[in-house]
């Protein structure tokens, strides 16, 4: 049988650590997440590599360092409301719970979702509520939000996730132009969203966020 704790320990130390991610809840809940519980059956083998894991239909769980160094960049407090879109089967939103007050994760799977859903029961992430719907849509009803994080590949932020972040609120997004990915923090201010570079990374172009083309007669 594997050994997934051991495996766990050590994506922590050679590949979160070494990314200059200390900080002990992110720390604390990598360690005590069980990411292959998270990963299709047939994944659970690479569940602790360091690359994004092809979950289908052009979705990935992205890989540690990159998640890992998003949450870092955020710094989410433990009174604080997060979106995050692109849940897939939970993960991140599982791990976020440990350092958020309570957790949006919006999946547009219906089947994923409710398979999310039962992962998430059963490893005690209560305060996580799953909405099911287009990614691009995000969760207006429990906004607006402290924290947002895009799970995969973006061309084109949705003005519908802009509008969903509070005044003073954070977001973290992977803008993907071809094969040059990179992670952006944005701070939300006067109504508008000020990005400042993150760091290089890549993953598929989520649906409903590639560049819209510009009408022209």
């Amino acid at each position: 049988m594997p050994d997934y704790a051991t495996r766990r320990t050590l994506m922590v130390d050679t590949q979160i650590r070494p990314s200059d991610v200390t900080k002990f809840p992110i720390i604390d809940a990598m360690l005590s997440v069980p990411r292959e519980a998270f990963v299709p059956r047939d994944k659970r083998e690479a569940a602790y590599m360091g690359e994004n894991i092809e979950l289908g239909g052009g979705r990935v769980l992205l890989e540690p360092r990159t998640f890992a160094k998003m949450l870092d960049a955020l710094e989410i407090s433990g009174d604080e409301l997060v979106l995050d879109v692109g849940a897939a089967l939970g993960y991140s939103s599982a791990v976020i719970a440990r350092m958020a007050e309570a957790v949006v994760a919006v999946e547009d799977d219906e089947t994923r979702a409710e398979e999310a859903q039962g992962l998430l029961t059963e490893h005690h992430a209560d305060s996580v509520i799953l909405h099911v719907g287009p990614l691009a849509e995000g969760a207006p009803e429990h906004g607006p939000y402290d924290v947002i994080i895009v799970e995969g590949g973006v061309e084109e932020l949705p003005k519908a996730l802009d509008d969903q972040l509070k005044e003073g609120g954070r977001i973290a997004v992977l803008f993907q132009e071809n094969a040059l990915g990179t992670v952006r923090i944005g701070h939300k201010h006067k109504g508008r969203i000020n990005w400042r570079f993150g760091f290089n990374a890549g993953a598929p172009v989520l649906p409903g966020f590639g560049k819209q083309d510009a009408f022209a007669l």
